[in-house]
């Protein structure tokens, strides 16, 4: 028997509606939907008006897809009531509160879930798989080429999401999919690079710790490209014995025009993971899924000499 939970909603604009419906077929109940009404003047949701709500009604999450520069606001502001969330990425928009927010719900012992679907996407979950098995899951004794990841992300111009730079908004989705795979004390960044316009920007990212040191990761990502592109790309270098070599995986489907037709599994799987975690299930998996999304945040928002 699923258990009725009640929710609060932050934002029902696109991925609000897609988050609430899906939530609401699997039995949780929205009390209430802060939305364009409840907005003061700055763009931001009465704080009084959200605390009278907060403070009266026996919430079990909150969902917050508002913009992004409001997330830290409202994530904290339920996680001190200890109320769990459900959030869009990116988490914050600094490194300094995205790992405030991980603490608090730490100390509070509240899920704090970030909703970064490509990380649930099945096709990265498979390439991850066989990837690891290829460079032998960070084995001291795995005789493995040096190796160079590449991961990419473009898409046309949309007016969604240009409260932050593209780092935040797209960036964070690659450096949480390294972070599944690397950990992020053993890594450095070296290279940096944003547009003025805050659309493109490109990272180069090295492996200088562990059992994968010398493996390079490079990313970029582009929102407002002539082309819609995902993917993954391997290149092992050559070494004594054995010719260079490499593959490329897309990580999204495309229709007869070339648009990208997402893959449903992904947000589908997150809300069941989300699920999960609230009934008590696979409680570290969600502490360290939570603390690699601020991670990602750190990465995305580092400062390079």
């Amino acid at each position: 028997m699923k258990k009725l939970y009640k929710a609060v909603l932050f934002g029902n604009g696109t991925m609000g509606e897609r988050h609430r419906i899906f939530f609401e077929n699997s039995s949780v109940r929205f009390l209430k939907i802060f939305d364009l009404n409840d907005l003061e003047s700055d763009g931001n949701i009465r704080s009084s008006l959200v605390d009278e709500f907060l403070s009266c009604e026996k919430i079990d999450f909150a969902v917050i897809t508002s913009p992004a520069l409001t997330h830290y606001q409202y994530a904290k502001l339920c996680l001190e009531r200890k109320i769990s969330v459900f959030v869009e990425k990116p988490l914050a928009i600094t490194g300094e509160q995205a790992q405030e927010l991980v603490d608090i719900a730490s100390r509070n012992d509240v899920v704090l879930f970030v909703a970064q679907s490509e990380c649930f996407n099945p096709v990265f979950l498979n390439f991850r798989k066989h990837f690891m098995m290829e460079i032998g899951n960070g084995r001291a004794d795995a005789a493995t080429s040096p190796f160079r990841l590449e991961f990419r992300r473009e898409h046309r111009f949309s007016e969604r999401c240009r409260d932050v730079n593209v780092a935040l908004d797209l960036m964070v989705h690659d450096l949480s999919l390294s972070l599944s795979m690397f950990r992020y004390e053993d890594l450095k960044v070296s290279k940096f690079s944003l547009s003025k316009n805050g659309d493109r920007a490109q990272m180069q990212i090295n492996v200088v710790k562990g059992n994968f040191a010398g493996a390079e990761l490079d990313f970029i990502v582009d929102r407002n490209s002539g082309i819609d592109v995902r993917t993954v790309s391997v290149e092992f270098a050559r070494v004594a014995g054995r010719s260079a070599s490499g593959y490329s995986v897309s990580l999204a489907h495309y229709d007869e025009n070339g648009d990208v037709i997402h893959v449903s599994d992904s947000l589908e799987n997150e809300h069941k993971f989300f699920l999960k975690l609230m009934a008590g299930a696979c409680g570290e998996w969600g502490r360290r899924a939570a603390q690699c999304a601020a991670d990602a945040v750190k990465l995305a928002t580092v400062k390079t000499v």
